[in-house]
């Protein structure tokens, strides 16, 4: 059985959410939270196993609540519920600890698919939203304004290395990079002709040795460590 905490300020909104949760099997829903302090609180004592987190709330937003939440335990994940598709905030969650997100109007049996997609340990993050997220805010993190655009384009073009990446396997680098680039498990096997088993294998070692808890965090990791650059 899942324990899940949801937080968000629209009471109605999360009586719609509870109503959903407890219809599906192995879900109940633990708690619920008006604002972001509350369910860094009620986290730390429901212990959930998923939080169905929204962005914009009083007194402590949701960006800044996941990253309380999943630095006082990883085993909590995330799942950002966000009004607009491109928004910055969907990029500061994953940096938050966040295992993904979805949109408020999506269809009722997205959020039953996302949760079983973050229950079993993957991130809710397509191939296509991937490269289109990843893309759009690595660029917009490195190129502030104006004034630090000639600066921000030098620092994108020569990334500083990250250390963990060192210790990866030439084959893991492929890996990840191929990740980074917004391609499925199916695809990576395809392209570097290996069985599907191996591939899994290459992300449970590449999970361990960055620390990362998912695909959303792998992705992360291999832009900010140069590994790979925006466009």
């Amino acid at each position: 059985m899942s324990r899940i905490l949801i937080a968000d300020d629209q009471a109605l909104l999360r009586a719609s959410l509870r109503s959903l949760v407890n219809g599906y099997d192995d879900c109940q829903v633990v708690g619920e939270a008006a604002n972001g302090a509350q369910a860094v609180h009620m986290a730390a004592g429901l212990r959930p196993d998923l939080v169905l987190m929204d962005v914009r709330m009083p007194v402590l937003d949701g960006i800044e609540a996941t990253r309380r939440i999943t630095a006082a335990d990883p085993g909590v994940r995330v799942l950002i519920l966000t009004t607009f598709d491109l928004d910055e905030y969907v990029y500061e969650g994953l940096l938050a600890g966040a295992s993904g997100f979805l949109l408020k109007d999506s269809p009722p049996a997205d959020l039953v698919t996302a949760i079983e997609v973050i229950r079993s340990g993957e991130a809710l993050l397509t191939p296509a939203a991937t490269r289109r997220l990843i893309t759009e805010f690595v660029r917009s993190r490195r190129t502030p304004n104006r004034a630090t655009a000639t600066a921000a384009t030098t620092a994108n073009a020569i990334a500083p290395p990250d250390p963990a990446l060192d210790g990866l396997t030439a084959r893991e680098r492929e890996v990840l990079t191929l990740v980074a680039r917004g391609k499925s498990n199916t695809e990576i096997s395809t392209e570097l002709f290996v069985s599907m088993s191996t591939v899994k294998t290459h992300m449970s070692a590449l999970l361990a040795k960055l620390g990362a808890r998912d695909r959303a965090q792998l992705v992360i990791r291999a832009y900010e460590g140069g590994l790979v650059r925006a466009g």
